[in-house]
């Protein structure tokens, strides 16, 4: 499971893995230093602690983590209890409240394990905090089921998780939405690091939800196996939203996809390096 959290106004991606979270070091060393390069920064500090002796970089690993340019690929990454001492290696005024972060993140995760009902209510809390009403928040989490019902049946009809996932998605969405997820987010001006779905409005969220409940049950009841034969549910799918999407569009005269989306431009999350 990959998430990427905000830490004040930047961004840490981070991976559960073996039962805990493991953190991307560059980020890190990114909030940390505010170095336009910390790659090369985090390089030098690691022969630095090599040659005093230090063990620190022997205890961290290499996870697949979502690159800026949406693919996957290894990078440096650390649990909890080692990102403490990584970043009590670097002098930053940010330190301490980033290290009072990684406890807060760790202690919340287990809570969520124990008591699933408090990571929904910890979602509910952020999108109250970050503007969103409660029906936009209702629908949101609604779209959120319907996807996951998509996915298990993908899973479970050998439709491969990720490359896959992603070539029925866009389908799907350029069929209701008359172009791709790519180009729907650079209509609403996101980064690649941007949920397209955490910045649709009202219209959008049900459409998409529409049409991924239809692409469900068309591909259940002709019972599509593999990517390939569920190309066609997913077509068909989209084309039973955009129907939708056309006669509301008809009545209210006004376009169901539009540019606007939830970010602050005084607080815009910066690109990860």
């Amino acid at each position: 499971m990959q998430d990427i959290i905000p830490f004040e106004q930047e961004l840490i991606r981070k991976v559960w893995h073996q039962e805990e979270w493991y953190f991307s070091v560059i980020d890190v060393v990114q909030i940390l230093t505010e170095s336009p390069r910390p790659r090369k920064y985090w390089n030098a500090l690691k022969k630095k602690l090599e040659q005093e002796g230090s063990q620190l970089s022997q205890k961290m690993g290499q996870l697949k983590l979502s690159a800026p340019d949406g693919k996957l690929r290894e990078t440096d990454v650390a649990n909890t209890e080692t990102m403490l001492r990584l970043i009590q290696s670097i002098p930053s005024p940010k330190a301490e409240p980033l290290k009072q972060w990684l406890a807060k993140v760790g202690a919340e995760r287990i809570a969520e394990i124990q008591d699933p009902s408090q990571g929904i209510h910890r979602v509910r809390e952020l999108w109250k905090k970050r503007g969103r009403s409660e029906k936009w928040i209702q629908q949101r989490m609604m779209g959120q089921e319907t996807r996951n019902k998509l996915t298990d049946y993908w899973k479970g009809h050998g439709v491969k998780e990720k490359d896959e996932y992603a070539i029925l998605t866009n389908i799907i969405h350029e069929e209701w939405a008359t172009l791709s997820v790519q180009d729907h987010k650079k209509l609403k001006n996101l980064k690649k690091t941007h949920n397209l779905r955490d910045h649709m409005n009202e219209a959008e969220l049900i459409l998409t939800a529409l049409a991924e409940l239809s692409t469900r049950q068309i591909a259940e009841g002709t019972k599509a196996e593999g990517v390939e034969e569920n190309k066609i549910p997913a077509k068909m799918g989209g084309t039973v939203a955009k129907k939708a999407r056309k006669e509301l569009e008809l009545r209210t005269g006004k376009s169901v996809i539009t540019g606007e989306n939830f970010l602050n431009p005084n607080k815009e999350f910066k690109k990860l390096k």
